[in-house]
């Protein structure tokens, strides 16, 4: 059966891996980014969009107006300009900046699914996936504030808005993941990314196979969370 994915930050990286990835081939996938990404299929349409526009949700429904959405995920997560290096100091961060990831990572999520919440109440056994970070996972060894602000947010809005959506049947679950090998497409075999990042990084593959799984359960199964550290990040 023909379903409708609706994935957001398509333009590189993870979310260009999961439109490669997840959906099947009578699928149509709706692909929201800032940049136009490099996909020509014909089951594909993309939605320009800028996150921290507040008004971004409403473009995003007025392309998708009553389609029925069955796979929502939420692939967004923008971290401070000198995060995960050692020049990095919170009383640094500059605030245009840091309310920009506040609207970005946590009030368009909001706002969007806030909008989006018909679509999906159309389609039949529909998910909610949200990519977050071990950055919002308790005791973390992360110094990057904001972007773990955020992170720790996506996770209270999956356990507040899951209560909401229970009498509908909709489950939403939360990816939490670690280092991502990003640089390596998804058509570079996993031993290949193993051996080339040292095992430090998240092979793609791993994690389009995560949300093929969450997609894939029935609606009497509700998937929480999955957390995926590469094995090994100490960091968590």
């Amino acid at each position: 059966m023909s379903k409708t994915c609706l994935i957001y930050g398509v333009s590189k990286g993870l979310g260009k891996a999961l439109v490669e990835g997840f959906p099947e081939n009578t699928d149509h996938i709706y692909g929201v980014s800032r940049s136009k990404p490099p996909f020509e299929q014909t089951n594909f349409t993309w939605i320009p969009a800028d996150l921290n526009d507040i008004n971004s949700a409403n473009s995003i429904k007025s392309v998708i107006q009553s389609q029925p959405i069955h796979t929502l995920i939420y692939n967004v997560g923008i971290w401070e300009k000198l995060a995960f290096s050692e020049e990095y100091q919170f009383e640094s961060t500059d605030d245009i900046e840091l309310l920009n990831m506040v609207q970005t990572n946590i009030s368009a999520c909001l706002l969007n699914l806030k909008a989006l919440l018909p679509n999906l109440r159309l389609a039949k056994n529909s998910k909610i996936i949200l990519i977050g970070s071990t950055w919002g996972l308790d005791n973390h060894n992360g110094k990057e504030v904001t972007f773990s602000a955020t992170k720790y947010a996506i996770r209270g809005i999956a356990q507040s808005l899951r209560e909401t959506l229970r009498e509908d049947k909709i489950a939403i679950s939360v990816i939490n993941l670690g280092y991502l090998a990003t640089e390596y497409p998804l058509t570079t075999p996993v031993d290949e990314v193993i051996e080339k990042s040292h095992g430090q990084l998240i092979p793609l593959q791993d994690v389009v196979n995560a949300v093929r799984f969450i997609a894939n359960t029935s609606n009497a199964t509700c998937v929480k969370e999955i957390t995926m550290p590469a094995m090994m990040d100490t960091n968590v």
